[in-house]
C-alpha cells in the first residue's frame, strides 16, 4: 500500500483519488480552500441557487465509469441525469432562431435547412462527417492513452483537406472552416460558439476543435438535477466511502525530492507530509511549471452573471439559449434549468449568463455585464422587469478560487501542438498532474479521463497503455 498525497481538490484530482483508494493506496486530499470541486462551484443566496462553472455535462460515461470502477452504486443511484431537449436554442445577430435537438444529426440538418434556408443543414452535416474523421483519428491518443513523449504526430492537423478542384487544401483554422465550407455567416457563428464556449479563439483554434461540436452533437448534453455542483457531491462522497481523507484549508507550498523522485509535499507552515507519489490538481502553471514542458494557455476566463428573477418560466423556454454577437456586443451563453433546487418556490426562477472573455489587461467587469444582460434578453422575456438581483462572477473570482484566472480547454491536435496540455507524467519521477490543467484538457469529462489515466499510471507503471 503505497502513500498517496494529492493536492487539490478539484474533480479530475478526485477522480484520481477514489481510483487510487480502491486499488488499495492510501490517499490524502490537501485542497487550499475550504470546500471540493474546483471549478465546479456554487452561488446560493435568498433561496436562488447557480452554477458558476460549467452547467452541462457531456460524456456522462466518464463518470459512469468513474462509479462503476469505485462502488456498488452506479452514478444514477447517486445523481438525476436528463438529457437536455432541445440541446441549445440559437439566437443569431439578424435575428433567426432555430432550436438544436440533442444527439440528432437528422434532426439538426432538418432544423438548420428550415430556419436558415435549403441547403444549410446539408452544408452543416458535411461538415459533421469531416469533424468525425479528425474525431476517429485523435479520439484515442488524445482521450483514452497517456499523451505521448513525441508530441510531433498531435501537432499535425486531423481535420481533411477540402478536395478543390484537382487539388486538396488543408485548412488550418477554425474560423476558415466556416467562411469557406459552410458558407453562411449564422453557421460561422454557430461553429464558432462552439469554440468560444471552450474558451478557443476560432481565428487561431485549429480546424482539429471542429471535434468539439462533434463529440456534443453526437453524444448529447445532461443536466444534473441540483445542478452540476450535486456532481462534485457524489464524487466526494464516494472519495470519503473509499477512506480518502482530505484536509481542507491547508495550501500545499512544495513538491519536495529526494534522490532525484517527489517524496512528499511541504505544507503552509513547514509541516513535512511524506510520500510514495504526488498527485497535484493544481494548475499546472501555479505549482511547479517547470516540471511540465508543455502548458496550455488560451488568454481567456469566463463571466458569469447569475440572475434571480421573479416569475415563473415562461412556456416554451428552452435550457440553454446561445445568443450570438456582433460588434460590441458578446456571444452569451443563458442557462435556465427548470430545476425546484434552483429557487426559492415556483414564482421565481433562477438563470445564469456566460460568455468567454479575454483576460489580458484591466477590464470593467461591470461594463462587460451590461453588454452581457442587452444579449440575455433575447433569451428571457422581460428580463430586466423580472429581475430581482445579479451576482456577477469574474476571472478574479476564479483566480481566487483556483490559483488561475483562466479556464483550460480540452487538448486540441493541430497548430504545431499548441492547444495540448501538461502531461500526465511530469518530469519528476513520482509526481503526476490530473485535472484540467493536464492532459487530455479541460472541461468535466477531459477531467474525470485525466484522473483515470493517472490512476492507470501509478497503479499499472510505465506498461499502462490507457483504457480498453
Amino acid at each position: 500500500m503505497a502513500r498517496i498525497v494529492v493536492i487539490g481538490a478539484g474533480l479530475g484530482a478526485m477522480a484520481a483519488a477514489a481510483r487510487l483508494a480502491v486499488a488499495g493506496h492510501r490517499v490524502t486530499v490537501y485542497e487550499s480552500g475550504g470546500t471540493y470541486g474546483g471549478g465546479v462551484r456554487r452561488f446560493e443566496r435568498d433561496g436562488f441557487g447557480f452554477d458558476t462553472g460549467p452547467g452541462l455535462l457531456h460524456l456522462p460515461a466518464v463518470y459512469r465509469d468513474l462509479f462503476v470502477k469505485t462502488g456498488k452504486q452506479p452514478l444514477e443511484e447517486c445523481v438525476t441525469l436528463s438529457q437536455v431537449d432541445p440541446a441549445s436554442r440559437h439566437v443569431f445577430a439578424d435575428g433567426t432562431r432555430v432550436d438544436l435537438p440533442n444527439a440528432s444529426r437528422a434532426g439538426t440538418v432538418a432544423a438548420l435547412d428550415a430556419a436558415l434556408g435549403a441547403g444549410a443543414g446539408e452544408r452543416w452535416g458535411d461538415f459533421l462527417v469531416r469533424a468525425r474523421e479528425a474525431w476517429d483519428r485523435t479520439r484515442r491518443p488524445l482521450l483514452e492513452e497517456p499523451q505521448p513523449t513525441d508530441l510531433t504526430p498531435l501537432g499535425r492537423e486531423p481535420y481533411p483537406a477540402l478536395k478543390a478542384g484537382l487539388l486538396r487544401s488543408r485548412t488550418t483554422t477554425l474560423a476558415r472552416i466556416g467562411s469557406r465550407e459552410l458558407r453562411d455567416p449564422r453557421l460561422a457563428a454557430l461553429l464558432d460558439a462552439y469554440a468560444w464556449s471552450y474558451g478557443f479563439d476560432p481565428a487561431t483554434a485549429p480546424a482539429a476543435a471542429a471535434v468539439l461540436p462533434y463529440m456534443e452533437q453526437t453524444f448529447g448534453s445532461w443536466y444534473v438535477g441540483g445542478g452540476i455542483r450535486a456532481l462534485a457531491d457524489a464524487v466526494y462522497e464516494r472519495c470519503r466511502q473509499r477512506r480518502v481523507e482530505f484536509v481542507f484549508d491547508t495550501r500545499v507550498e512544495e513538491v519536495l525530492e529526494k534522490d532525484g523522485r517527489a517524496c512528499g509535499v511541504g505544507l503552509a507552515g513547514g509541516q513535512v507530509v511524506e510520500a510514495d507519489h504526488v498527485v497535484s490538481g493544481a494548475p499546472v502553471p501555479g505549482l511547479r511549471p517547470d516540471l511540465a514542458p508543455h502548458v496550455q494557455a488560451l488568454g481567456t476566463g469566463r463571466v458569469t452573471v447569475c440572475l434571480a428573477l421573479r416569475g415563473a418560466r415562461e412556456s416554451g423556454a428552452v435550457h440553454r439559449t446561445v445568443v450570438h454577437g456582433s460588434g460590441e456586443l458578446p456571444t452569451v451563453t443563458v442557462l435556465r434549468p427548470d430545476d425546484p433546487a434552483l429557487r426559492p418556490d415556483g414564482a421565481h426562477e433562477s438563470a445564469t449568463v456566460t460568455s468567454t472573455v479575454r483576460i489580458a489587461g484591466g477590464r470593467d467587469w461591470s461594463a462587460v455585464a451590461g453588454r452581457m444582460l442587452r444579449q440575455a434578453e433575447a433569451a428571457v422575456p422581460g428580463l430586466r422587469e423580472r429581475l430581482l438581483w445579479q451576482e456577477v462572477r469574474t476571472p478574479d473570482h476564479t483566480l481566487r478560487e483556483t490559483g488561475v484566472a483562466e479556464v483550460p480547454g480540452p487538448a486540441l491536435a493541430g497548430a504545431g501542438g499548441r492547444c495540448l496540455p501538461a502531461a500526465n507524467v511530469s518530469l519528476l519521477p513520482g509526481l503526476h498532474f490530473a485535472g484540467g490543467w493536464s492532459h487530455p484538457g479541460g472541461g468535466l469529462a477531459h477531467a474525470g479521463m485525466s484522473g483515470a489515466l493517472v490512476a492507470g499510471l501509478i497503479v499499472e507503471g510505465a506498461d499502462f497503455r490507457g483504457s480498453q
